[in-house]
């Protein structure tokens, strides 16, 4: 019934479905969301740094995307997305671990983490072995503070001094943790 598999050049037609699809699934929940450009979803495709997950009609139904920081010893699956139509289908979890599972091939030494305001999210990081964190536990690279400046929490976040914010933190060793 379903795809998941890295991304390649033939997933690129669906860069701009998944951009719009992010976009809209953070205004629905009302959520800050750190914006990506379709040339940036596609680079990732391309790199076969990203995860998609089609129909087997060829239709587009879930997607995330791998970030790498500080020389690689942190990595962000980012952008995580599910197609309306599929979800509460388990997609997301699925997505998660091949993310996990080509992120720990692609970065073996790396620390696995996210920011989330999602419930849904933050629920099945936690079944994957993730643990809640303080924000000094995640990169302190700019870059990737910068990517948070089209969240509508940003300026929670610079209040705060990037000590914390709406999103929880949390961070995977899969030094010391196999995913499923």
């Amino acid at each position: 019934m379903f795809l998941i598999e890295i991304a390649n050049s033939n997933h690129i037609p669906f860069a701009q479905t998944i951009c719009d699809e992010i976009e809209t699934s953070a205004k629905n929940r009302g959520t800050g969301i750190a914006k990506r450009s379709v040339d940036y979803i596609q680079e990732k495709i391309d790199q076969g740094k990203a995860v998609v997950v089609i129909t087997e009609s060829g239709e587009w139904a879930g997607f995330c995307y791998i970030e790498t920081w500080q020389n690689n010893q942190y990595v962000a699956n980012s952008g995580l997305i599910v197609a309306p139509k599929f979800r509460n289908e388990g997609l997301a979890k699925l997505i998660k671990a091949k993310i996990l599972e080509l992120s720990h091939k692609l970065y073996p030494e790396a620390k696995i983490f996210g920011l989330t305001t999602g419930l849904a999210v933050m629920k099945i990081n936690s079944e994957l072995g993730y643990k809640p964190v303080t924000y000094s536990e995640l990169t302190t690279d700019e870059q990737f503070w910068n990517g948070c400046k089209s969240c509508v929490n940003y300026d929670i976040l610079t209040s705060k001094n990037f000590k914390n914010c709406l999103c929880t933190a949390m961070i995977l060793d899969l030094n010391t943790h196999t995913v499923l």
